[in-house]
This record gives structure tokens, sequence and C-alpha cells, in this order.
């Protein structure tokens, strides 16, 4: 790893803001969905859950995309030590981005829609943000040169940047009638896409992940050990069959459905060990120095923990028939993108824009309000979950509006845990917004 020897680089700096500011917003819509769970109706008019919902997802989304573009784009030039091939291509990329990213919370506000879950957004409006995707693409493989003796956060990289455009083209095969007319086709596709495309944004986030713990450690042999690679090996076959489990109640092919089981997670046990034996090798002085990055991945090693323990569970096809579609699964899903993917995200953020930032006591008392409410949030979930579960499952279910009163006390404590969690993610937030800084020149390892 070369020093880079320009130190001011602009656009990866708006990567991270941009991705921050629909962070936020994403926040502020899932906690008014959790209010809407809590009391039925409210802003039905104007503002009901079935936009609010959509809102949520796509905002988030948007900042892991984002963010872990901003990620590559700046660590990528402290890799080589040179400027990216075209930076007049990244401003493109993010503006397209942005344009993309506004059009369509604009069009959720407004009632458009015209897609499919996750992507609800009429489809025209995904085309700014293929072009941009295709610029990234291109900018990144005319920065990094030649793919020969790379560490593996490179082919990380690599492969996610490939992966996440081909998987999020495949998410549109519905519009060809070829498909859309066959409704199992059309499900597997669908399901396919959107569990292999968090594969490919989860290759992003972990390249970025790995380099980041190679600046702290001051060692390089992370990222060319026998485990790293067996990491990203692991994940490039989770991104091609781990998305089977979200099938099993579908009438697919079986050894899709046992290889998914075989492989469910493993890669988050890998990087688990990977950040549990980085831990060791870091000295007092360099935990100091980068406290906020390091303490933001020792709690993205803890969720990796929680998350797979429920994983392996949900990964059981026998309990897969009960926590399908309930609220089990969104704690699965809001323990992996809050507490892996935007803990490591925001590790990685506060080294672009600030690693002194979480010295203060707002960022600080953020980190453990976010932490913890977020283990709150996470278990009222899955109570929720488990109850929903064994009505649909019930051979004489109560009625609906029952279930949902006895849902209720852990609805209760869902949103006002979310609400505790995003006002600490928040905190964590606010001093990357305002601080004007951006850490591009590469630390020295001496």
């Amino acid at each position: 790893m070369a020093p880079l020897n320009n130190n001011r680089t602009l656009f990866p700096r708006w990567f991270f803001k941009l991705g921050l500011l629909l962070l936020a917003a994403g926040l502020l819509f899932g906690l008014l969905g959790a209010l809407q769970y809590v009391v039925p109706g409210l802003f039905r008019s104007g503002l009901s859950f079935e936009r609010v919902r959509p809102l949520h997802v796509s905002s988030v989304v948007f900042w892991i995309i984002f963010s872990a573009s901003g990620g590559v784009l700046t660590y990528l030039q402290q890799h080589t030590g040179r400027r990216l091939y075209a930076p007049a291509l990244a401003g493109i990329q993010l503006g397209l981005f942005a344009c993309s990213a506004v059009s369509i919370i604009i069009a959720y506000l407004c009632g458009w829609f015209g897609g499919r879950e996750y992507w609800e957004f009429p489809p025209v409006l995904a085309l700014p943000f293929v072009l941009g995707w295709l610029l990234f693409l291109i900018n990144f493989f005319c920065s990094a040169g030649s793919l020969k003796r790379q560490p593996v956060y490179v082919w990380m990289w690599v492969t996610g940047v490939i992966a996440f455009l081909f998987t999020y083209l495949e998410s549109y095969l519905w519009l060809l009638p070829y498909f859309r007319n066959n409704i199992v086709n059309d499900m597997t596709i669908q399901w396919k896409s959107y569990g292999s495309m968090v594969g490919a944004w989860n290759m992003l986030i972990y390249g970025c992940s790995l380099f980041l713990m190679e600046k702290i450690s001051g060692s390089q042999t992370y990222s060319r050990s026998p485990i790293a690679f067996g990491l990203y090996f692991l994940s490039l076959f989770n991104l091609m069959f781990n998305w089977g489990h979200h099938v099993y109640t579908l009438p697919t092919h079986d050894l899709v459905k046992h290889i998914s089981y075989a492989v469910s997670m493993t890669e988050l046990l890998i990087l688990g060990r990977i950040i549990y034996l980085w831990k060791s090798t870091v000295t007092d002085a360099r935990r100091y120095y980068h406290r906020s990055s390091y303490r933001l991945l020792l709690a993205a090693d803890l969720w990796v923990f929680l998350t797979l323990l429920l994983a392996i569970c949900m990964s059981v096809p026998g309990i897969n028939v009960y926590t399908h579609g309930t609220h089990v699964t969104v704690a699965h899903t809001m323990g992996a993108t809050i507490g892996i993917n935007s803990f490591l995200l925001l590790a990685v953020a506060y080294d672009v824009l600030d690693k002194n930032a979480a010295l203060t006591r707002w960022t600080t008392r953020g980190y453990w309000l976010t932490n913890i409410s977020l283990l709150f949030f996470w278990l009222a979930l899955i109570a929720a979950g488990v109850i929903r579960a064994h009505w649909q499952m019930a051979d004489n279910p109560v009625p609906f509006s029952q279930m949902i009163l006895q849902s209720r006390p852990f609805l209760i404590a869902f949103a006002c845990s979310g609400a505790v969690l995003a006002a600490g993610i928040l905190m964590m937030v606010f001093p990357l917004l305002t601080n004007k800084r951006t850490v591009i020149k590469h630390d020295s390892y001496q």
C-alpha cells in the first residue's frame, strides 16, 4: 500500500455525506413505520404505511450503496497510491446516484409505484442508477490496474462491483413476459436476485472492513492469509447459493435448497473469527488513535455472533416454515443491516471523514445507546415474530385482531427501542455530517 500523494479528493467524501443523510432519513421513516404498528391508521391520509415502508427500505439501501461505493473509491486510491483514473466519472456517478435516490423518494411520497418488493418505484427511475454503476465499474477497473497478486479485499471489490450490477439487472427480469407469466419462476428469480444482491454489497463492505483492519493493526498479513481468502470464496459461494432459504416453500429444485442450507451464514462465522484474531494484534496506542472505527468493528463482531445464531435457526427448513414472513425475518434483516453492515460502514466513514470524532461524549453515548437499544429492538421483533408464527401455523387460529393484541406489548417495545436506536445512531452520524475534514492519505505502517 503506497502513500497517496494527492491528499484532496472531493467525491468520496460526498458519497459518505449523502449516504449518511439517507441513513438519517431511513431512520426517521423507520421510526414512523414503527409508530404505525402501535397506532394503526396514523397519517393514513398522506403518509400511510404502504408509502413509509418503501421509503424506509430504499433510504437504507441507498445508504449502504452510497457509502460502500465511497469506501471502495477512497481505499482503492490508498491501496494503489494513485488518484482515480477519472475523478470526473466519480462525480457523474455521484450525481446519477443522487438523482435516482431523490426521484425515487419523491415517487414514493407522491404514491407512484410500479415495481416489486424492495424496488417498488417505477422501473424507469432505475436507469440513472444503472448508468452510474456502469461508470463506477469502468472507473474501478481502470484505477485498479492489473489483478495479479492483489490482496483479498481487491478481489472482494471486483466481485461486488460486477455481481451487484448483474443481480440488480436480474431483479428486473419480471418485466419480460416469459418470466412474469410463470409465478414460480417469477418468485424464485425475485428472491434469488435480492439474496445475491445482498451478497454483492457485502463483498464491497467486507473488503473495505478488511482494508480498514489492516490500517488499524499496521499489519498486512490479513488480506493475504488463507482465512481471508477462505472468507472470500465462502462469500462468493454464499452470494450464489445462500438465497435458497428464501424459497424453501416454493416447488424449486431440492439441490438448491440443500446447498443453501449448507452454506447459510458461514461467511459471517469466518468474518467474526478474522475480527476476533485481529483484535489481539492491535497495540493500545493504535486502538486509541483509531478509537471510533475500532469500537464500531467490535460492535459488528458482536452482531455477527447474534445474527449468526438467528440465521442458523432460520435456515432449518422446519423452523423456516414458521418464521418466513414474520417479524423474525425482520429481526434478522435489522440485525444484519444495522448491527453488521451499518456498523462496518460507519467505521469506514469515521476513518475517512474524521478519525477522532468518537472521542467526544456525544458520540460515545450514541454508540452505547445504539448497541443497547438495538438489542431490545431485535429481541422485541423476535418475540412478535414467534407469536405470529404460532398464529399462522395453528390448526384453529384465533382472529387476526386478537393475535395483534397479543403482540402489542412487544410492538410497543419495538417502537420505543427503535426511537432510542434512531437517536443513538443520529448522535454518531451528526459529527460526521458537520465535519469538514476528509482523510484520504494512507497512514504509515512504520
